[in-house]
């Protein structure tokens, strides 16, 4: 299955996005008013600055405590993006989630973000993926 597949099967609330300079206290806010797990840090919702997850907050807070929470996002948030392209599969998606150990990747098309995906959006997929093969290779063996 191809990213672009799995962005149109998402309900199209656009991605989240936060200015930068936006308080670490205001974004997980969002985070939690939203129920999601990571926001993008862009300065006009298409170019990607950063991203910053939960997690990201919350190893913040451990380390430092609740001090962190009036910084500004640009503080925490992870600036060395690894995106990927519409025309990606999801076998290679997940390879590059796995290998950087991160579960929330922007979709773009040149500079310009035109989605977020989550490893649970891609493990969704491969899942319909599997259901499907499975049911061919039934009605392969027993000849339908």
């Amino acid at each position: 299955m191809l990213v672009s597949q799995i962005l149109k099967s998402k309900a199209d609330d656009g991605v989240v996005t936060v200015m930068p300079g936006t308080p670490v206290a205001q974004v997980a806010e969002v985070l939690s008013s939203r129920r999601i797990g990571a926001v993008i840090v862009s300065p006009d919702g298409k170019r990607v600055a950063g991203i910053v997850s939960e997690r990201d907050i919350v190893r913040e807070l451990g380390k430092r405590g609740p001090s962190c929470l009036t910084e500004a996002v640009d503080t925490l948030m992870t600036a060395k993006i690894i995106s990927c392209k519409r025309e990606e599969t999801t076998h290679s998606v997940l390879q590059k989630m796995t290998d950087g150990r991160f579960r929330h990747m922007p979709v773009m098309e040149g500079d310009e973000m035109v989605g977020l995906i989550s490893i649970g959006d891609v493990v969704k997929s491969r899942l319909m993926e599997l259901a499907a093969e499975k049911d061919a290779l039934e009605g392969m063996i027993k000849g339908f």
